[in-house]
């Protein structure tokens, strides 16, 4: 029996051009490998899964090649391809930073820096999870990145750039690796499938493009999985049992309820998905997701956003017509609260069952509130009233006043020298 090896091993890419959803990196490199522009270290940094490590060993693949093609690519047929393919060549080291991240692994590296390759243009130095390095590690490691041999290439590769030293980054060409798009993850899905012989419904791919996040090697690991768990055919339905995803049609039927302010049917949505086994937080998520779409869908300029398996898309739109922008943002806030608080509440299947039946009334709530906002304001329009403004008479100059009369002269008063004689004190009476 053949030995079994995962998709994201089997197919993983060899050359530039299978390099999905990064034509940006692998074209920079061609053209720096044509031009003979090569930096003497490079820094991949990204999500995982997005093919940092697979472009730094194509890339050490190439710049050895005896004959690469016109178009910067290996030609997987000389010495240096062939014993790079079969894991034997000499040029080409790795280290994982996560497991060799000390002084002396930095030492012990810089000591084999000093050796000329035996075959072949470069030594190639692949490092990953670069970030791991001790401080200790990454000061030891400055003045050869600075200023290594001609003959070395140094290709670091990291997931948390920001964990990096400036001084590192200062001396290396950075590439910052995106997360791989829904269509171009469903295509390359869609061509292992077929390679294969894997019945797939693309409405299944979809669900595993989202379910990664933009990461190739989680969606092939899924594939593998559900290959597995159906014996070879890939739908939408065995998809959500085996990914554990709620189906979006509860989403419809539940903001069905709540605009027709159905309490009771909104509350036996809920717990027939609670008897499914899914917990409230991943259905106040799900939900908010759900409402984050419908809001997207009420803008043309933003529909790229949307994010869906293709079937649901005219429902989206139909729905998001009948759905206020108000109400979805007073929603969504009602969510996060719910969401924030679900992890601290006791019974909580009351904490959601409490969300639920907010936002069955919301609608409500939001027609009062700008039905007061209304009358208030009216009353404030006719309660107002108008000042009268008495006209003013016109200033005339004042009259020069007459000056006031001199005060009539008082006679002059004569001082008077008073001089008292004391008087004898009587006698006494017998």
């Amino acid at each position: 029996m053949e030995k079994f090896i995962v998709s994201a091993r089997k197919y993983r890419p060899q050359a530039f051009d299978t390099v999905v959803g990064q034509e940006h990196i692998t074209t920079t490199l061609r053209n720096a490998i044509k031009t003979g522009h090569l930096a003497h270290a490079f820094l991949f940094c990204g999500p995982r899964g997005v093919g940092k490590t697979t472009c730094a060993r194509i890339l050490a693949k190439t710049i050895n090649c005896e004959h690469p093609s016109p178009d910067g690519e290996a030609c997987n047929t000389c010495h240096s391809c062939v014993s790079f393919n079969e894991g034997t060549s000499m040029n080409i080291h790795e280290l994982d930073a996560a497991s060799n991240n000390s002084v002396d692994d930095i030492r012990a590296l810089v000591e084999q820096v000093r050796f000329a390759p035996q075959a072949g243009k470069y030594k190639v130095y692949i490092i990953d999870e670069v970030h791991m390095l001790s401080s200790s590690a990454f000061n030891a490691f400055l003045k050869t990145l600075e200023e290594p041999p001609s003959y070395a290439i140094f290709i670091l590769a990291t997931t948390e750039k920001h964990k990096i030293l400036p001084t590192i980054l200062s001396r290396c060409q950075i590439f910052d690796f995106k997360r791989i798009t829904l269509q171009d993850t469903v295509d390359h899905l869609a061509g292992i499938a077929k390679k294969e012989d894997v019945r797939a419904e693309e409405t299944g791919l979809q669900l595993i493009a989202q379910k990664s996040e933009g990461c190739m090697r989680d969606a092939l690991s899924i594939l593998d999985k559900i290959v597995s768990f159906t014996n070879g055919e890939v739908t939408y339905n065995n998809t959500l049992e085996h990914l554990n995803i709620l189906d979006a049609d509860y989403y419809f039927r539940l903001i069905d309820s709540m605009l027709e302010q159905d309490l009771a049917g909104a509350l036996l949505l809920y717990d027939d998905i609670n008897k499914k086994g899914f917990e409230g937080d991943s259905v106040l998520n799900g939900f908010a997701e759900f409402l984050r779409n419908l809001l997207i869908c009420k803008d043309a300029r933003v529909a790229g956003l949307l994010e869906v398996v293709e079937s649901f898309r005219k429902r989206y739109a139909e729905t998001a017509q009948k759905v206020d922008t108000g109400y979805i943002v007073s929603a969504l806030n009602l969510l996060n609260e719910a969401e924030i608080g679900y992890r601290s509440a006791r019974n909580k299947r009351l904490h959601v069952e409490l969300a639920l039946i907010k936002l069955c009334y919301l609608r409500q709530a939001l027609q009062l509130t700008a039905t007061e906002g209304a009358i208030d304001k009216k009353k404030v329009v006719e309660g107002a009233r108008s000042l009268n403004f008495r006209a003013l008479k016109p200033m005339t100059p004042a009259k020069a006043a007459k000056p006031a009369a001199a005060p009539a002269p008082q006679p002059a008063r004569e001082a008077k020298l008073v001089i008292e004689t004391p008087k004898a004190p009587e006698a006494p009476r017998p």
